[in-house]
């Protein structure tokens, strides 16, 4: 097996700022794509996400996968190959995110099925809708974002600064009946004024729900207090990393937002969303900002999710990737460039760092 990858600065349409994490005003954001390749020539492309909110930038990932033994990875044994990836660090889930999808590319491709099928799913076209991102700026750039995003039925507004009122009201200056959901991204500190902001954008009523309104070191206690109040649903992000989690989130939330790079793969946020669907729990899938290696894996999962937002790779202008795309804000597999694995191929774009890794067939 051999192992390349390679730096990638996505640039954003809008420079991009959210609550829990990262410079005001970003207008790139770093991730780093990879490919395996087995001794038969197989080969499976994956992509890890860079996040500062989890201490994972590029380097880190980077690191990481400078670490692994290629060797150890193998199509034909995922769990395995994973079980081998845990046993280098408890963390890093971005990186392993990345080759767990690269590993699930190859072996569906090697299987001649998508990888929802591989997986034990299907996916339905003119079904599945991604909500459009809105990250947090003053109120005319809010309009215009808002109005960019006119063929999207679904926005979700970023939230938790003190400029939440008029963001808002900007927002529905440009899409008065618009669906909207909200997402706070630890934004608000206290159970308190959660509530408070949860009861006044309630009252718009066209609000679906609410992502993260407080810290996710925020006491089970504040958040079964919350739960039990709001005339929202709220939804667990930052709360929830994987199946492990479940518990603590039945009690805490309505819902889980399950990201690709917070369980550490494609699979891992297979049994994220299994375990959160068992215990009652309603499911988002979500994203970082990503290109459409990342975003079409998760696509894969659609049929798991009561709620998508699958739109890092819309936010972007040079995603190197051809995939899952959105027209009208509805996933669509019809054109991809490939009928088997995450249905992936690059477009071909140079990359900024290069580097491989080689181990024994």
């Amino acid at each position: 097996m051999k192992l390349h990858f390679e730096r990638l600065e996505l640039q954003f349409r809008f420079p991009w700022r959210i609550a829990s994490g990262g410079p005001a005003g970003s207008t790139t954001y770093p991730v780093v794509l990879l490919e395996l390749v087995d001794a038969e020539g197989q080969r499976g492309l994956g992509e890890a996400a860079s996040t500062s909110r989890y201490q994972q930038p590029p380097e880190v990932i980077e690191l990481f996968l400078r670490r692994v033994d290629v060797s150890r990875l193998s199509f034909a044994d995922i769990p395995g190959s994973m079980t081998y990836l845990d046993s280098l660090s408890a963390g890093d889930s971005a990186a392993k995110c990345g080759l767990n999808l690269a590993l699930v590319d190859g072996a569906a491709q090697a299987a001649h099925q998508p990888a929802c099928v591989w997986m034990g799913l299907s996916f339905h076209e003119g079904k599945h809708v991604t909500s459009f991102s809105i990250g947090i700026d003053a109120p005319e750039i809010i309009r215009q974002k808002v109005a960019a995003a006119a063929e999207y039925p679904v926005l979700k507004l970023k939230v938790g600064t003190a400029s939440d009122l008029e963001n808002f009201r900007a927002l529905r200056e440009a899409a008065p009946r618009k669906l909207v959901r909200v997402d706070a991204n630890e934004g608000w500190r206290t159970r308190e004024e959660a509530l408070r902001q949860i009861e006044w954008l309630h009252g718009d009523g066209a609000v679906q729900f609410i992502e993260q309104p407080m810290p996710a070191t925020t006491p089970v206690a504040d958040w079964a207090w919350l739960k039990a109040r709001s005339p929202l649903p709220i939804f667990g992000d930052e709360s929830y990393h994987g199946a492990t989690d479940a518990e603590r989130a039945a009690e805490c939330f309505h819902g889980v937002n399950v990201k690709l790079v917070k369980t550490g793969g494609v699979t891992r946020a297979l049994e994220a969303l299994k375990a959160a669907r068992r215990l009652g729990l309603q499911t988002m899938i979500g994203c970082m900002i990503e290109t459409s290696v990342l975003i079409s894996a998760a696509a894969h999962l659609a049929e798991l999710a009561d709620y998508l937002d699958l739109d890092g790779n819309l936010l972007v202008n040079n995603d190197p990737v051809a995939g899952v795309i959105a027209p009208a804000g509805l996933l669509s597999f019809a054109q991809a460039p490939k009928p088997w694995g995450l249905r992936v191929a690059p477009l071909g774009v140079s990359p900024n760092n290069c580097n491989s890794r080689s181990g024994p067939p």
